[in-house]
């Protein structure tokens, strides 16, 4: 009980929210990297050639039979990838690719950064604010949407792309839904919660 009133103190929440604000703009730059990766074609997938199937392939490369996979993004979904009539990665492919990754990542992008504002708050001791509870609003609805909407989003990609390709790709997806739809419900419900306490307290300030 008293290790928990000491977490709870404020000189110990100020330099974890200042702390957490950084470990924010990490993740940030973080998943930053990761979508330059995906755009330079080091995002890994399954390849299906006339030659063989390549676990981990990049489209960056020439030789699929190498091992060495430094600098390379990983989804979490499964996508397999088909050559085209003369064994070529389409260029659509990649872009799809690309846009696959984009979908997923820019919204956590968004995500962290209203969340680092919180944290950023908090280091100004300024906690129950009308300000948090929308950043902890829009944080919860961007991880909503990661989990709800974007796997979704995805196979359509892959449809449009095979439209307009000669290659082909397919994704699945969705595997990590429920992991990520709690957590966001959650920030929701905080949210609300700390919009309530704001309300709460401006009645009680107007009746004084």
């Amino acid at each position: 009980m008293k290790f928990i009133q000491k977490l709870t103190k404020k000189e110990f929440a100020k330099p974890a929210a200042c702390f957490m604000k950084f470990a924010c703009y990490f993740v940030i730059c973080f998943y930053i990297l990761c979508t330059i990766l995906s755009f330079m074609g080091r995002q890994t997938f399954c390849l299906h050639t006339k030659m063989g199937i390549f676990e981990r392939a990049i489209y960056a490369e020439e030789n699929h039979n190498s091992h060495s996979r430094s600098m390379t993004v990983y989804l979490g979904d499964n996508i397999h990838v088909w050559t085209n009539d003369n064994d070529q990665i389409e260029l659509t492919i990649q872009i799809g690719l690309s846009l696959i990754y984009a979908v997923h990542v820019v919204p956590m992008i968004l995500a962290f950064w209203f969340l680092s504002r919180v944290f950023s708050n908090i280091n100004k001791e300024q906690i129950f604010t009308k300000q948090n509870s929308s950043y902890l609003l829009y944080y919860g609805l961007l991880q909503f949407s990661v989990a709800v909407f974007v796997p979704f989003i995805k196979p359509l990609i892959c449809w449009f792309i095979n439209l307009v390709s000669d290659g082909r790709m397919s994704i699945s997806t969705g595997q990590t839904m429920f992991y990520k739809l709690i957590p966001s419900i959650a920030f929701i419900v905080a949210a609300y919660i700390i919009h309530y306490g704001v309300h709460l307290q401006d009645e009680v300030d107007h009746t004084l």
